[in-house]
C-alpha cells in the first residue's frame, strides 16, 4: 500500500476510533456517577447502555476484548454493591 494511501487509512480510522473511545468514557462516567448517587433503575440502566458500548468497541477493535471484559466486570461488581445496599 502506497505510503500516502496509507496515511488516509489511518486518519479515518483514528478519526473513527476517537469518536468510539470518547462516547465509551461518557458513558463509563455516566454509569460510575449514576452508581454512586442514582436509584437502583437508573443504574442497572446506565451499566447496561455501558456495557453495550464496550462490546461495540471491542469488537470494532478499538479496544481490546480483555479490557472490555474486565471493565464489564468491575462495572457489575459496583452494581450489585450498590443494589445490595439499597
Amino acid at each position: 500500500m502506497p505510503s500516502e494511501r496509507s496515511a488516509r487509512v489511518t486518519l479515518r480510522r483514528s478519526l473513527r476510533n476517537r469518536v468510539v473511545r470518547r462516547s465509551l468514557r461518557t458513558s463509563r462516567t455516566k454509569a460510575q456517577r449514576i452508581l454512586v448517587a442514582g436509584s437502583a433503575e437508573e443504574a442497572q440502566a446506565a451499566v447496561k447502555k455501558t456495557i453495550t458500548d464496550l462490546d461495540v468497541a471491542a469488537r470494532k477493535g478499538v479496544i481490546h476484548r480483555n479490557k472490555a471484559a474486565r471493565t464489564k466486570s468491575r462495572l457489575a461488581k459496583k452494581l450489585n454493591a450498590a443494589v445490595a445496599t439499597a
